[in-house]
């Protein structure tokens, strides 16, 4: 075997089992497919079944290997069957990768909204969704993996987290939260359940995707001054696309990454390399 094709063997996914929440969303889609496409088996876990059953036919349509775990990530007892499901199904859980999340318009102090109207019900849900939506996935599917001794978690933070960004206070609060907890979590599997335990995250920088559109893109296309103001602060001058975190999502769930926990890894195309300077 040649040197190349090892090196690249070491980014395989073959015979993984892997769960993907927030599998039905565009970057959760995108992330489910490159996983497949990798090797891996996924189980795509997302609230609706129907559009949880969509991405994982579209996955076998291509040649891959999926089946739908419907379930919330807020609820526990959902979580624990769909563990269960995939067990039954293919008797194993090596990889997680949260994704669900997302900002909630009654957290963003934009507007006629200030921080002062900002009501705790509203900071709280998305903190809910964004943390804890990240923990009990991460305990639940987890333990299947600690059980082994095998296994790798990435979290998706956010540049909300890294850089502070006008407007979005609690949903940078909560990714701020989880970008603290890959690094206890990776500490605490390590500790306690060997070296084959990883967790890491990765830091989106701006991707356009079903909750951003509006504040992004205006009707007729063009930028809105919030998505003009975000571009002129990318170095490469764009948005991402979903396919663009595939690379280190496989980088961090594979045997390449190995040695590699704790840690977040901006994918942004530079905005926090710029001072906008």
């Amino acid at each position: 075997m040649s040197i190349p094709s090892q090196s690249l063997q070491l980014f395989s996914l073959e015979g993984k089992v892997a769960v993907v929440t927030g599998g039905t969303g565009v970057l959760g889609g995108a992330i489910a497919r490159g996983l497949a496409g990798a090797g891996a088996k996924v189980g795509i876990l997302g609230r609706r079944h129907e559009r949880a059953a969509q991405v994982a036919d579209g996955i076998r349509t291509a040649g891959g290997t999926a089946i739908p775990l419907p379930a919330d990530v807020l609820v526990k007892p959902q979580l624990s069957a769909a563990r269960e499901a995939i067990l039954a199904e293919w008797g194993r859980v090596d990889l997680l990768v949260n994704v669900a999340g997302g900002n909630m318009p009654n957290a963003t102090v934009f507007g006629e909204l200030t921080f002062f109207d900002l009501t705790q019900e509203a900071f709280d849900q998305v903190v809910q969704l964004n943390l804890v939506g990240t923990l009990l996935p991460s305990q639940v599917f987890g333990q299947a993996m600690a059980q082994r001794r095998q296994g790798a978690i990435v979290n998706i933070s956010s540049m909300a987290a890294q850089r502070p960004l006008t407007r979005v206070i609690g949903y940078g609060a909560a990714k701020s939260a989880v970008d603290n907890f890959t690094r206890w979590l990776a500490v605490e599997l390590a500790s306690k359940y060997g070296e084959g335990l990883r967790v890491n995250a990765i830091a989106p920088g701006f991707f356009v995707g079903e909750q951003n559109r509006d504040f992004l893109y205006n009707a007729d296309g063009t930028l809105t001054a919030r998505g003009r103001q975000i571009v002129d602060h990318t170095p490469m001058g764009r948005f991402g696309e979903p396919e663009e975190l595939v690379g280190t999502v496989i980088w961090l769930c594979s045997d390449a990454s190995r040695f590699v926990t704790g840690v977040v890894v901006p994918v942004d195309g530079g905005f926090s390399a710029y001072s906008g300077v």
